[in-house]
């Protein structure tokens, strides 16, 4: 029977956790809000997709149909269609409701690892155990092209937010950058030190971030094929990320139990997140940022809101309340995370610890200002978000 809890009320400017859902008798694999925010669902080891409402008097949706394990879970762009892949070498939509209806891709002659719908709604592509990255038509179900140059199971794989360009990792160690319409591939990412279980794009399109079995998160600039920025902040694997849609922020997932949020623009540690009890398995913030939701191999999902928007940290900065302005030590593995706050579900007021040589580093701020104009003079105009973000860049 699932059950919900909602959390009382806590400190407002740190994260905190609202509610938590209970009903899953396995390990949850993934979870996703609805565009409006209105649903949660998650997938999990027990076969069941489950819709997950956020008005508390209102009961949750089980979806059974999968024969094996559900291994990612999304909703389409407009919140009328839901997406799950599966063990089963399948991939179904579901429309989120009491009726549960799908219909079903027999997708790959292997599990399925990812599903993922291109920002328009329109195609679908899904990643398998078979070595292939595969993209179909979502109204026509019609499969379109495979994509086969991994050799090894194929982890993820996610559709630029222009859906101009596909990326994908493999247990092959590479993560590799595709063109949509040509088919043909871009760039390979190499990973020496293990394989990528998840890979995104930046709101802006032009970075990627990767996690996996080294503990570590990276971001990399596609269009200069070059690393950003490299966190090791996590004492485990890290199973999950997602950006924030501002794209000041990713939140991560690992089986150290904790979630971890990154700030990008100040290349620091922002939060530590406690609440599951053994491996954070996934995580995902809302279409607004506003919300994120995790889950664990402790059978539960967890629903959190943020608490923080870019003014409010800009804010916090200025007036010397919040997180200090910090540049890390550039160590001989680049670790990030000087400024911490450590916040869990019972105490969600936090920790602050004060970071160690906090200092502002000239030479940083002048190559951030020259990979600014490398960036403007490879760019035309219009490739760029609104608001230029610049991220700290390692040597």
């Amino acid at each position: 029977m699932a059950t919900c809890r909602v959390m009382p009320a806590a400190c407002p400017e740190n994260p905190s956790l609202e509610r938590y859902f209970r009903g899953h008798k396995g390990a949850v694999t993934s979870v996703d809000f609805s565009p409006r925010k209105k649903q949660l669902a998650s997938g999990s080891v027990d076969s069941c997709l489950t819709i997950w409402n956020m008005k508390p008097q209102m009961r949750a949706y089980h979806l059974l149909g999968h024969e094996d394990a559900v291994t990612c879970v999304q909703f389409s762009p407009s919140g009328h269609l839901v997406a799950s892949a599966s063990s089963d070498k399948t991939v179904r939509l579901w429309t989120p409701n009491f009726k549960g209806r799908s219909t079903v891709f027999k997708a790959h002659t292997g599990p399925v690892r990812s599903v993922h719908f291109s920002s328009d709604g329109r195609y679908l592509v899904t990643a398998s155990n078979d070595k292939t990255v595969k993209v179909w038509v979502v109204h026509q179900q019609k499969f379109l092209f495979s994509l086969t140059q991994h050799t090894n199971w194929v982890r993820c794989a996610r559709f630029s937010p222009d859906g101009q360009l596909i990326v994908s990792s493999s247990d092959d160690k590479t993560v590799k950058l595709w063109d949509n319409t040509s088919q043909a591939p871009i760039h390979s990412f190499y990973e020496p030190d293990g394989y990528v279980s998840h890979v995104d794009f930046h709101p802006s399109g032009m970075c990627i971030a990767t996690a996996g079995t080294n503990k570590a998160v990276n971001v990399w600039d596609i269009r200069m094929n070059r690393l950003l920025q490299h966190y090791k902040v996590h004492t485990d694997e890290v199973n999950s990320l997602s950006f924030h849609p501002s794209g000041d922020y990713l939140i991560t997932a690992s089986n150290d139990s904790t979630l971890r949020i990154l700030d990008l623009l100040e290349g620091i540690l922002l939060y530590t997140l406690h609440g599951h009890q053994g491996p954070a398995t996934c995580v995902a913030f809302s279409r607004t940022g506003d919300f994120f939701a995790s889950g664990g191999s402790d059978k539960q999902v967890m629903w959190w809101k943020t608490n923080f928007d870019a003014d409010d940290v800009l804010k916090t900065q200025k007036i010397g309340t919040g997180v200090a302005r910090a540049c890390c030590t550039q160590q001989s593995e680049t670790d990030c995370g000087a400024c911490n706050k450590e916040t869990k579900p019972q105490d969600s007021s936090g920790s602050h610890e004060q970071p160690e040589n906090c200092l502002t580093n000239t030479l940083e701020l002048l190559q951030e200002q020259l990979l600014l104009l490398t960036q403007l003079q490879f760019f035309p105009q219009g490739l760029w978000p609104t608001r230029a973000k610049t991220f700290p860049s390692i040597s």
